[in-house]
């Protein structure tokens, strides 16, 4: 182009300061300012939007006459698009300065207040033991490392290496939890804008050992028969732990859900008697419903007797107000011979055992009742209290045969 790139590096270099500044015209709006002192500044004039305007390049010799040639045509074309090459700048910098805020403002933000906001939402879904085993195993294993440190800061590396101490360690099952944990805690962080990019604990549960089920020792069948002959002949227990230990071998609830039970949650004066334990209190988190027959109702109306109309079902002896002890019946388990051999969650086994090998029920219906966590083969079709009918026909016929067990 004619006028276009007169200018040349020699020319620029042997380009003296006078005592007022002046222009080194190169072409096509493009020139460089030589100022008094020296300083020689690359600039452009376009006209936009109707208005005349100029565009620095940035100083010589920091920008050679190559780069402001290539900055030139890289505005001239935005100016054909439509684009304001000042305004552009501007938009950059505010959204860099921006940027910067938000760092510094986001490196106040360490990852313990974060965590405790966090736990601060999920307090009111969890029960209190849960969210102080949670805020203890994270004071004692992640706080040491990553406590002070800004959440925006950290990193993977910084999650795997806290993992694999506890691999190390072998607490396999803490470190999973805590994995779990944190995924949680960076995806509440990037809601709240306090951390930006990929989640540094997503996927990291292929890189560490997947904990082993918890076995709950259980007694074989065979020796059910004669368990319950123990409890029924067995002195010095009191009755309303006699008649609990019975009530969980025909409902086969977990042990804290009858400890808490409360008289409110049963409704014993109708055709089709239930026991609904409310999801609060359920580990799945699900309502949970149980259908009351003779046996257990028969078992009510007796403990009745013990805890009164209201409160706790089964309460503690000397303090009616709260619930029956967490170890009464292992304890009283222990002394009947069993000690080592059988937990009161083996009850749940020996159920899920006998009905599946019954073949009377289908095998959803069971986990169901078991509320077992739900899995891809649960169907949804039992999933719902409308299929009580099918329950209660189970229930009853399990009732019946812990009955005959000790029949002569």
């Amino acid at each position: 182009m004619r006028n276009s790139n007169k200018l040349t590096e020699l020319k620029i270099k042997q380009s003296k300061p006078d005592y007022k500044q002046y222009k080194l015209t190169d072409g096509e709006g493009m020139y460089m300012r030589v100022y008094p002192n020296g300083s020689k500044y690359w600039q452009l004039k376009y006209r936009y939007d109707g208005k005349q305007k100029t565009l620095s390049f940035g100083v010589w010799p920091e920008v050679g006459l190559s780069e402001a040639r290539e900055k030139r045509a890289e505005a001239r074309k935005k100016i054909k698009q439509g684009i304001d090459p000042i305004g552009e700048r501007k938009i950059l910098q505010q959204e860099a300065e921006k940027e910067s805020k938000f760092r510094k403002e986001s490196l106040k933000i360490t990852f313990k207040k974060v965590f405790q906001e966090w736990i601060n939402t999920k307090s009111s879904e969890w029960t209190g033991k849960y969210t102080k085993n949670v805020s203890g195993y994270m004071n004692m294993h992640v706080f040491p490392d990553l406590g002070d440190k800004p959440i925006l800061e950290i990193r993977r590396d910084d999650v795997i290496g806290i993992l694999m101490k506890l691999e190390e360690k072998g607490i396999h099952e803490t470190c999973y939890r805590i994995r779990q944990k944190l995924e949680a805690i960076f995806v509440y962080a990037e809601i709240k804008g306090y951390f930006e990019g990929v989640n540094p604990a997503r996927y990291l549960e292929k890189i560490i050992s997947k904990p082993k089920q918890k076995s709950h020792n259980s007694i074989p069948i065979e020796e059910l028969p004669e368990f319950i002959l123990k409890v029924e002949a067995s002195k010095g227990a009191p009755p309303s732990t006699v008649l609990a230990m019975k009530f969980i071998i025909l409902t086969f609830v977990r042990t804290v859900e009858l400890r808490f039970a409360d008289w409110k949650e049963f409704d014993l004066n109708c055709k089709e008697p239930i026991w609904v334990i409310p999801a609060e209190r359920m580990k799945m988190g699900r309502t949970h419903h149980v259908p009351l027959v003779k046996q257990t109702v028969s078992i009510l109306k007796e403990i009745r007797k013990y805890s009164g109309p209201k409160g706790y079902v089964f309460p503690q002896l000397r303090n009616q107000q709260k619930a029956m002890s967490e170890n009464t019946l292992l304890y009283f388990s222990n002394r009947l011979g069993y000690a080592g051999r059988h937990t009161i969650h083996g009850f749940r086994t020996i159920a899920s055992t006998v009905l599946n090998e019954s073949r009377k029920w289908h095998p959803d219906v069971i986990e169901l009742q078991l509320s077992h966590q739900e899995s891809n083969k649960v169907r949804k079709a039992y999933n719902r209290a409308e299929h009580l009918d099918e329950i209660r026909k189970m229930m009853d016929w399990w009732s019946d045969y812990i009955e005959s067990l000790t029949v002569k």
